[in-house]
């Protein structure tokens, strides 16, 4: 998987990690798709239907092996810190963040080799908590509440479909 490919997953996984998709979130992406090389030479719709169509079928194994896509992409610190700005941003595009969606960025962040000092530039640079004050860049980083390995919130995946 090429990065722009696990640029695109991100963004998908964060959409979908609540159990459904809204369309502020395809609005993102599409934003991406048009305003940066993020995704450049990829066929977006075509894959995220690939997506939508795995995530219902395999659902938290999907989510699964995605974080462990992370693992095995050899990513340079500035990849890590885009990957991790496309999740952010993908978690509050819908205008909610839901404890699913901490939890899985805590799991995204646990792979990721950058200090959570890189990452908290990141989120003070592009203000992306201004829209939730109770929410706080440092929530994403401390220790879940949920330790284990397995990806076990109560989501169902089976009806996840692109607006």
């Amino acid at each position: 998987m090429n990065t722009g490919e696990l640029y695109l997953k991100t963004a998908f996984a964060c959409m979908a990690c609540d159990g459904e998709i809204a369309n502020e979130e395809l609005e993102l992406v599409k934003h991406f798709a048009t305003s940066s090389t993020l995704f450049e030479g990829l066929e977006i719709e075509k894959q995220l239907n690939e997506y939508v169509a795995e995530i219902n079928v395999q659902g938290l194994s999907f989510l699964a092996g995605y974080i462990n896509s992370i693992v095995n992409a050899q990513l340079t610190e500035q990849q890590e810190l885009d990957l991790a700005k496309i999740a952010i941003k993908m978690i509050e595009a819908d205008k909610k963040i839901e404890y699913s969606e901490i939890s899985f960025f805590k799991r995204i962040r646990s792979k990721l080799r950058v200090s959570d000092d890189k990452l908290l530039e990141i989120f003070k640079d592009e203000t992306l908590f201004d829209k939730f004050p109770e929410v706080k860049p440092e929530d994403f980083l401390l220790p879940d509440i949920i330790v284990d390995d397995d990806l076990n919130w109560n989501v169902t995946f089976e009806n996840i479909e692109l607006l």
